[in-house]
């Protein structure tokens, strides 16, 4: 989509700090950091969030939960654990209509805090 910030992202339109990179998704660091840690993985295809995703979807949602979470959890050194967020639509808090999942960590993540 030609007016998406995170397509442009993914096109290497506009610059980011990329920490993975592949033929199906990118994940960068978020330039709002809510953690220590805090990357966003987004698919490379232009889908507008998780109620968007239909069955052409599986291979994409299954790398990024089997593949990519995975190896930047280890990379980024949370062995201790991690959260994986995603937002959908303006009442979900979703503020860039492109599917994005924020893997956060460095810090606890427990609700409530303490």
């Amino acid at each position: 989509m030609a007016d998406c910030i995170f397509c442009k992202i993914a096109s290497g339109e506009i610059p980011s700090t990329m920490v993975y990179e592949d033929d199906m998704v990118a994940a960068f660091k978020d330039l709002e950091p809510q953690a220590p840690t805090h990357v966003l993985i987004i698919p490379k295809k232009h889908v507008v969030s998780a109620a968007e995703l239909g069955d052409g979807d599986r291979e994409l949602a299954a790398h990024i939960f089997c593949d990519v979470v995975p190896k930047l959890a280890k990379e980024l050194k949370l062995s201790k654990g991690f959260r994986v967020v995603t937002n959908a639509g303006e009442d979900g808090g979703q503020t860039v209509m492109h599917l994005h999942f924020h893997l956060l960590g460095g810090r606890s993540m427990q609700w409530p805090p303490g």
